[in-house]
């Protein structure tokens, strides 16, 4: 019997009883060392989509801020904020295998205590998952700007979405989004301008400096030197 690949069995045991809406798997090539990390790792930081909704305490063990972010990609800036913010509690949410495996498994070389991944749609997370008035901070970095135009539409940043994470934010908590696209932080800025659960922790229409706990990675480096430019949005939940 041909063995089963972990974009497989992810596929298998996350995306099949329920229909994907927003995102395309994007299995990609997977190290050996990424593979073996669902087996080494998944069980400690893997959360299921089917298990309901999530509690926190029980998933961490103890009260303490919750920060989520959508669309890690290979991780390393997650990683990076959970190891310098260990007072808090971090749950990522990704389809792409490769960069889950990575994640999980520099996060269980670490040790990590604080850190728990989803791998399902992220709109499915929010609803079934996520409970209402819960988080501290949400985050959603550079996410696929969908740059021809008549693509616009399948952006993840529009008023809907903003609305339910108006919802699962705290009144006080923070929403911060980047993106390396001038044209989606246009787009970005003003989808948040026009909530009115938001407040604009910069001032009206204005970008923020990068806050200190987000990390600069090594993409938004090389970007810089090649003179493209990088935008925060800072928000707050009133």
């Amino acid at each position: 019997m041909q063995e089963e690949s972990a974009e497989e069995f992810t596929y298998r045991t996350e995306y099949k009883k329920k229909s994907i809406r927003s995102y395309v798997i994007r299995a990609g090539r997977m190290t050996e060392g990424q593979r073996r990390a669902f087996d080494n790792y998944w069980g400690e930081y893997g959360l299921s989509l089917f298990d309901g909704p999530l509690e926190p305490r029980a998933v961490f063990g103890r009260e303490a801020p919750l920060v989520l972010e959508i669309g890690f990609g290979m991780g390393d800036s997650l990683l990076a904020m959970a190891e310098a913010e260990p007072d808090k509690d971090f749950i990522g949410i990704e389809v792409h295998p490769p960069g889950v495996g990575r994640l999980i498994n520099n996060a269980g070389k670490l040790g990590l205590k604080n850190l728990r991944v989803y791998m399902a749609d992220a709109v499915d997370v929010l609803n079934d998952c996520i409970a209402d008035g819960s988080l501290d901070r949400f985050q959603l970095y550079f996410p696929d700007p969908w740059h021809k135009k008549k693509h616009h539409k399948r952006r993840i940043v529009q008023s809907e979405f903003v609305r339910l994470i108006c919802a699962k934010l705290k009144a006080g908590g923070l929403l911060h989004m980047a993106t390396d696209w001038e044209n989606y932080a246009e787009h970005m800025l003003e989808v948040l301008e026009a909530e009115s659960l938001l407040e604009n922790t910069a001032g009206k229409n204005r970008y923020s400096e990068r806050p200190e706990f987000r990390p600069e990675t090594k993409f938004e480096r090389r970007g810089q030197r090649l003179g493209h430019g990088v935008w925060d949005l800072l928000y707050q939940r009133l």
